[in-house]
């Protein structure tokens, strides 16, 4: 989709709001916005939408950019209920089994599954001895999930009050403890406890750091598993495109927002870089928090979110992900497959505390063809290859260290799991943490914005509606709750809560 879509009468005679970005919180908050009333005019600098979540097609592939994984797909199913629509008309989610599995360097695998009754048994070969502590700790995730994302995933969180009112709650589910902490709490054997803590990686966290709310992520995952869009993750933003579409609203892409235009201490606004001025009642930013206050706004006056005080905040990690196709298929490989290197916590520490390019890695293999193989050309694979990396504070040159990188992944891919690999590819490209920074100008190249620490977790947070701002909000992975499909869903869901009414 390049082409820019006109403005109808219908909804230029609405209240007026203008999204910037068309990621999934961008798409998401346009949608209830629409469903609210408003004319809304979503303006993408990139000439395709979904941000982090666009589609690459080359040489006859189609490789997902950015998310892979499906959770809490009701969240998806409100949005089409918004416009009178089934999430089914659109687009099938099928599930996926294993969710994940497991490759260790020692090369043993496991199946990591919502089949409790599967999980159990496989943790009994594993390790029988941690039957009962992984039983414990499955229902620590429950109680964690039933408060952080069920009670609060969508609240604002607009006041300090908001956040001492659940301190109590936290501190009874030990939120204060890293997500390793509580898992190795609950579990003694290695393998066991690498499985059940490396979900805050998903979300740009440590898991070593990350607050031990994320572990909540073990029992979503098992309620609603996990799923995967026909089409791939993209047929779900085309499907997001047309509700706004159908609602009468405009996408406009090859639209670079240079400033939020502020009168009186609101946005009135915005500026591109055309020289155009759109006037809203409403403007919402689903561009990264740190670029929206030091960039969009960096001639207001700001009192909390100032450019001193981001400039202390711990962005998340990079990423380096490698989307190649092959001239053969792989059908042992399954459709998520998570392949660790040979040091668990050594690595986790290069990438966020040290901030080295480790000779070593662990990888997040992904082959949508296993699911649905309309994604390559006949008798081809699909895939893409993640990498957990420090951010661009690092000071690694991607441009002569990503070749080299890609090499030794494909070494490691080719011994491991997809043999003659080196000879079957027939197409590639790569996504280093440059180009996070200068294509999707995400602060340091993070990829996941802020990162998920408790200090940096709700009230701490950029809020979804600005303080220092008014009538401006803030959707996707940088503010509350945080980075995620889930998350940043949720992020726009929060819009419904703190809105003023006066301008519904």
């Amino acid at each position: 989709m390049t082409s820019n879509l006109p403005e109808t009468n219908e909804a230029a005679a609405r209240p007026r709001a203008v999204v910037i970005g068309s990621g999934f919180g961008g798409l998401a908050a346009a949608i209830r916005l629409g469903a609210r009333g408003y004319g809304v005019t979503v303006l993408e600098r990139l000439e395709s939408p979904g941000g982090r979540a666009r589609v690459h097609r080359q040489d006859g592939f189609v490789f997902d950019a950015g998310p892979t994984i499906i959770t809490a797909p009701f969240l998806l199913e409100e949005l089409w209920a918004l416009c009178g629509r089934l999430l089914e008309d659109d687009v099938t989610l099928r599930a996926v089994d294993p969710f994940y599995r497991f490759v260790f360097d020692d090369r043993v695998s496991f199946d990591y599954s919502g089949d409790k009754a599967a999980m159990e048994q496989a943790i009994r070969r594993l390790s029988p001895k941690d039957i009962d502590g992984y039983r414990r700790f499955m229902g620590m995730s429950e109680r964690i999930f039933r408060v952080g994302f069920e009670e609060l995933g969508d609240q604002p969180f607009s006041s300090w009050r908001d956040m001492a009112r659940i301190v109590p709650q936290m501190m009874a589910l030990k939120s204060y403890r890293s997500v390793h902490g509580l898992v190795a709490s609950y579990v003694k054997n290695e393998k066991l406890r690498l499985m059940l803590s490396f979900h805050p990686l998903l979300v740009g966290g440590n898991p070593f750091a990350a607050s031990s709310i994320y572990a909540l992520i073990c029992f979503l995952e098992r309620k609603w598993g996990v799923h995967f869009a026909m089409g791939g993750t993209g047929a779900l933003v085309a499907g997001m495109v047309g509700l706004i579409q159908g609602q009468g609203n405009t996408i406009r892409y090859g639209e670079t927002v240079t400033r939020i235009l502020v009168e009186n201490g609101a946005a009135v606004g915005v500026e591109t870089a055309h020289g155009e001025r759109i006037a809203a009642e409403v403007v919402v930013s689903n561009a990264d928090a740190t670029h929206t206050y030091t960039h969009l706004l960096g001639d207001v006056r700001r009192r909390r979110w100032t450019d001193a005080r981001l400039a202390r905040a711990k962005q998340s990690m990079g990423l380096f992900v490698w989307y190649f196709g092959t001239n053969r298929q792989y059908p042992d490989v399954a459709h998520h497959t998570i392949l660790l290197g040979p040091r668990y916590k050594g690595l986790i520490d290069d990438i966020f505390r040290r901030r080295i390019l480790a000779e070593d890695f662990s990888l997040y293999l992904h082959r949508p063809t296993a699911t649905d193989a309309s994604l390559a050309p006949p008798g081809c694979d699909a895939f893409y290859v993640l990498s957990p990396v420090p951010h661009m504070g690092a000071g690694i040159d991607w441009r002569t260290e990503a070749p080299k990188y890609r090499d030794r992944i494909a070494a490691r891919l080719e011994d491991y799991l997809l043999p003659g690999l080196r000879d079957a590819v027939v197409t590639s490209r790569m996504t280093t943490p440059l180009d996070f920074e200068t294509v999707l100008l995400s602060e340091q190249g993070a990829a996941f914005g802020l990162e998920p620490l408790l200090s940096q977790s709700a009230w701490f947070r950029p809020h979804n509606a600005s303080e220092d701002v008014k009538n401006l909000f803030l959707v996707g992975a940088g503010t509350h709750p945080g980075a995620g499909v889930p998350g940043v869903l949720s992020s726009a869901r929060v819009l419904d809560r703190v809105l003023p009414e006066s301008c519904s």
